[in-house]
C-alpha cells in the first residue's frame, strides 16, 4: 500500500473516530450518558482577501480576484485519550504564502494517551527541547510556517522532577512531509525534586541535556555528505527569589547544506538570558552566539522550510508598523546577539511620576557578525566543499548587522486618560537581513504616540501618531489612525501611512485602511479595505515577506 493511501485511510479513520465520539457526546446530552467527562473543543479560522491591482505600488492583478486561507481545529479528550485533526484550506493561499499551499486537507491528525506517568502520541505533533536551539517544531499562521512531526512521541516521567522525551518521525511540508528523518530525545531534571537536601533550599536548580539527530541518503553525485546529522544541546536554570538565569549550550555535527553553501564545519550556539523582577523594577539581559546552526530535515531546502531548530532572538520584538518597519531576522549562519531591557515604574504623587505613575521601559539591542578567517590562504572563506573558515568563540565580526535604542513612557494622566510615548533609533543591515548585496545601511528614527480616552457606557477613543525618519531606503514615513471602540462588541478604525519623503515624487503614496469588527462571545469578525505596503513581517527573529496589496479584507476566527 503506498503512503497516500495508508496518510488518506489514517485521517478517514481519525475523522470517524471524532465523529463517533461526538455523537457519544450529543447521546449524553440526550440522558444516554455514554460518555461521561468527555470533552471536546476547538477553533475555526478565515482569512480572505478581495484584491485589486495598483500599478504604483505594486500591487499586482489576481485572476482569481478572491483568495482564502482557513483551518478548523478539533479535539477530544475521553479516559486519557485525546484525539484531533486540523482541517486546511488554501483556495489559493493569500498573496505572500508559499504557492504550495494550495488545495485543501487534512495535513495534522493524532491521537495520544496517557496512563501511569507515560504519555504516547502518534501522528502529528509540536515538541521544543529547551529554547529550540536543536529541536523545535511549530506552527505561526503569520509566517506560513508549520513544521509539525508526524511520527510517534513518548513523555515519561519515572519519578517526580525528572521528564524524559522522544520523538522520530518526519516533519511536515505542505500538505506532505520532508524526505529526512528526524530522531531526539531530551531528558530534564529538577535538583530540587530529585535531591531531599535541596527541597526546601532557595536555590532552585534543573538542569537538562538533548540529543537530536537526521537521516537523509546521500544522492549527491559530486560530494560526500553525512547522512546522519546529530546535534547535542546541555542546559542548566537557575532560580532564586526574583533572579532567575537560564543557559543553554548546543553543538551540530558538520551538515554541508544550502544553507552554508555545503561546507563541512560543525556548528556551535550559546543563549544566555537573565531575568531580575521586584515589584516596580525589572531587568532583562540576554546574549547570544550561533556559528553555523542551520538544521534542517532536507539540506537542499531553504526559506522557512522543513527547519528541526530554533534561533531565539536577542532583539526587541515592535508592534507598531513603523517601529517594525525593520524587524530583524536571526542569521544562523552565524551572529553574536545582545540585548538589555529595563522597566521600572516612578512612584505616584511625584513630579515626574504624576498622578498615577509613570513606567519606564529602556531597551538596547544589537547583532553582529562573528569574526571569520581563512582556513588556508589559498581557500576563500566559505568555500563550497572545504571547512569555510575558523572563527574565535567570543570575537566579534566587523559587520554590523542590527541595532536599536529605544525608550518608552507609559503613563496615566487622569481616570479617563492615558499615553503610550516611544523613540527608538534603528541601525539596519538591508543586504545582509534581507539579502540585497548593493543596499545602503539604514538609520531610521521612529517616533511613536498612542492615546486613549475613556468615555462614557464603555467606550473609548484612541488616537495613534508614528513618524520615521531615514535618509535611506524609501525615506520618510507619517502614520496616523483613530479607533473608536464600543466594548465588549464593536471597533471601527481608520488610518493612513504616508510615504511623504521618497525621493521619488510618484512614490509618495498614501497606504489608508478603514476597518471595523464584531466580537460576541467566541466569534469575532473583522472586515478592512485599504492598502498593503510591500515589507516584512517577523515573529520571533522569523520572517516572510509580505507583498503590496490592495482590496478587502476579511477575518472571522471562532473557537468553542
Amino acid at each position: 500500500m503506498s503512503l497516500e493511501k495508508i496518510k488518506n485511510r489514517y485521517s478517514n479513520l481519525l475523522a470517524i473516530l471524532l465523529i463517533c465520539l461526538f455523537t457519544g457526546i450529543t447521546f449524553q446530552t440526550y440522558g444516554q450518558n455514554l460518555l461521561d467527562g468527555a470533552r471536546i473543543w476547538g477553533n475555526f479560522q478565515l482569512d480572505a482577501q478581495y484584491y485589486l491591482p495598483d500599478s504604483v505600488i505594486d500591487a499586482p492583478e489576481v485572476s482569481e480576484k478572491i483568495r482564502m486561507n482557513g483551518f478548523a481545529n478539533v479535539n477530544m479528550s475521553y479516559r486519557g485519550f485525546t484525539v484531533g485533526l486540523r482541517y486546511e484550506s488554501y483556495q489559493n493561499a493569500l498573496l505572500g504564502y508559499d504557492e504550495n499551499y494550495n488545495g485543501h486537507g487534512i495535513p495534522y491528525r493524532f491521537i495520544s494517551y496517557t496512563r501511569d506517568n507515560l504519555e504516547v502520541t502518534v501522528g502529528n505533533y509540536y515538541e521544543q527541547f529547551g529554547s529550540g536551539l536543536i529541536f523545535r517544531t511549530y506552527e505561526e499562521k503569520n509566517l506560513g510556517i508549520d513544521n509539525a512531526m508526524e511520527g510517534f512521541r513518548l513523555v515519561y516521567r519515572p519519578v517526580e522532577g525528572v521528564s524524559l522525551r522522544g520523538v522520530i518521525g518526519r516533519q511536515r511540508l505542505f500538505f506532505d512531509t520532508g524526505p529526512g528523518i528526524v530522531r531526539g530525545f531530551d531528558a530534564r531534571v529538577n535538583l530540587n525534586a530529585v535531591i531531599p537536601a535541596l527541597t526546601n533550599h532557595q536555590n532552585r536548580w534543573t538542569i537538562a541535556g538533548s540529543v537530536i539527530s537526521k537521516y537523509q541518503p546521500d544522492n549527491n553525485p559530486r560530494y560526500h555528505l553525512p547522512e546522519n546529522v546529530a546535534a547535542f544541546a546541555g542546559r542548566l536554570n537557575f532560580v532564586r527569589g526574583p533572579l532567575n538565569i537560564s543557559t543553554e549550550y548546543a553543538h551540530k555535527v558538520n551538515d554541508p547544506s544550502a544553507d552554508n553553501n555545503f561546507i563541512y564545519k560543525d556548528g556551535q550556539a550559546l543563549h544566555i538570558n537573565a531575568t531580575y523582577a521586584v515589584r516596580g523594577l525589572g531587568l532583562l539581559v540576554s546574549a547570544k552566539r550561533i556559528d553555523n546552526m542551520a538544521f534542517r530535515s532536507d539540506r537542499n531546502e531553504t526559506g522557512n522550510n522543513l527547519n528541526i531548530n530554533y534561533l531565539p532572538p536577542a532583539t526587541k520584538q515592535h508592534l507598531y508598523s513603523l517601529s517594525g518597519m525593520y524587524p530583524y531576522a536571526t542569521q544562523p549562519n552565524g551572529e553574536i546577539g545582545f540585548m538589555s531591557e529595563l522597566n521600572f515604574t516612578i512612584p505616584r504623587e511625584t513630579t515626574l511620576g504624576g498622578p498615577y505613575g509613570t513606567t519606564v521601559t529602556l531597551n538596547y539591542s544589537l547583532a553582529n557578525s562573528i569574526h571569520r578567517e581563512r582556513i588556508h590562504d589559498t581557500i576563500p572563506i566559505g568555500q563550497r566543499g572545504t571547512k569555510g573558515y575558523r572563527s574565535d568563540f567570543f570575537r566579534l565580526g566587523d559587520e554590523r548587522y542590527f541595532q536599536d535604542v529605544n525608550i518608552e513612557l507609559n503613563r496615566r494622566f487622569s481616570r479617563t486618560l492615558r499615553g503610550l510615548f516611544s523613540y527608538a533609533y534603528i541601525t539596519y543591515n538591508q543586504n545582509v537581513i534581507e539579502g540585497y548585496v548593493d543596499k545602503e545601511m539604514v538609520y531610521a528614527h521612529i517616533l511613536i504616540a498612542d492615546m486613549t480616552y475613556r468615555l462614557p457606557n464603555r467606550r473609548s477613543l484612541r488616537g495613534e501618531f508614528q513618524h520615521l525618519s531615514t535618509r535611506q531606503d524609501n525615506q520618510d514615513w507619517v502614520m496616523a489612525m483613530v479607533e473608536y471602540n464600543i466594548a465588549p462588541n464593536w471597533f471601527f478604525a481608520v488610518s493612513d501611512q504616508y510615504n511623504y519623503g521618497n525621493n521619488n515624487k510618484d512614490l509618495r503614496v498614501h497606504y489608508y485602511t478603514v476597518s471595523t469588527g464584531y466580537t460576541r462571545g467566541a466569534n469575532r469578525f473583522g472586515l478592512s479595505f485599504g492598502k498593503q505596503r510591500e515589507g516584512i513581517i517577523c515573529v520571533g527573529g522569523v520572517c516572510r515577506k509580505v507583498p503590496a496589496s490592495y482590496g478587502f479584507t476579511l477575518n472571522v476566527t471562532s473557537s468553542f
